[in-house]
């Protein structure tokens, strides 16, 4: 597919996520081909949530000095999320029938010009304002 490529949090814990095997390999290999193609996008609120994540609730913790470097690479990726978005995500939430930070991913994915969101909490296939759902994890 064409176009940028919004990343969930999950897809991003799932990359740093040694104990999740088959969607380790898979996150691995999806942020891989989005940096060659320099089409990934994510949010200030996906990065604050994977810091939280791995170092404190994955099976092997990140150590807090790397879980940081991580969110360093992915600052180039970042959208900022200002009063526009979140109005935007207002009008997701109550259109879609999404919870508000679902909303506010997509509408950060939005803002990012994202042609599909990855991830495992929303449904795949299913189009939120225009942006494609799509689940990496499909199979697994």
């Amino acid at each position: 597919m064409s176009g940028k490529t919004f990343i969930d949090t999950n897809v991003l814990i799932y990359a740093h996520d040694v104990d999740a095997i088959a969607k380790h390999d898979v996150a691995k290999t999806v942020l891989r081909q989005l940096w060659s193609e320099r089409t990934g996008v994510l949010s200030m609120q996906v990065l604050q949530e994977f810091y939280v994540n791995v170092t404190r609730k994955i099976a092997s913790p990140l150590p807090k000095d790397l879980a940081r470097t991580v969110v360093r690479t992915y600052e180039p990726w970042c959208t900022e999320t200002t009063p526009a978005e979140i109005s935007a995500a207002f009008r997701i939430e109550d259109d879609s029938g999404i919870g508000f930070w679902d909303a506010l991913i997509v509408s950060s994915a939005v803002k990012g010009g994202a042609a599909r969101i990855l991830s495992e909490d929303l449904n795949a296939g299913q189009q939120i304002a225009g942006i494609l759902i799509e689940n990496p994890f499909g199979g697994i």
